[in-house]
């Protein structure tokens, strides 16, 4: 016997269909499921348990979304680290004299280096 996997809204819809009046044996027949599963379902249907279920895979939904947010601004964050290197590497330099943020570059001694 194969194992599958079923969504909480198929689930949710086999059941609904029992209390609907649907048989279980018509029920299993049409959606190739036992009819024991189904009855597993319609306990945990009536237990508020697929309630539970939903609200726990809407919150990881939520979270998947914003995960997938973050890594597109980490991609984007690292693209324009990588330009700012590149530009910072090109960028021409002075080959003497010393600057400084505060004072800017140091001042000649002789007069006619200041023009």
């Amino acid at each position: 016997m194969r194992h599958r996997s079923h969504s909480i809204e198929f689930k949710r819809q086999v059941v609904q269909e029992y209390l609907g009046g649907e048989t279980l044996h018509g029920l299993a027949k049409r959606h190739d499921v036992s009819r024991q599963l189904i009855r597993v379902w319609i306990e945990k249907y009536e237990a508020g348990d697929f309630d539970d279920d939903a609200r726990a895979a809407d919150l990881i939904q939520q979270y998947e979304a914003r995960i997938a947010a973050l890594e597109r601004l980490v991609g984007k964050q690292a693209l324009e680290l990588e330009f700012l290197k590149g530009a910072l590497k090109s960028a021409p330099r002075r080959k003497s004299g010393t600057t400084s943020v505060i004072t800017g570059p140091e001042a000649s001694p002789f007069p006619k280096d200041a023009s």
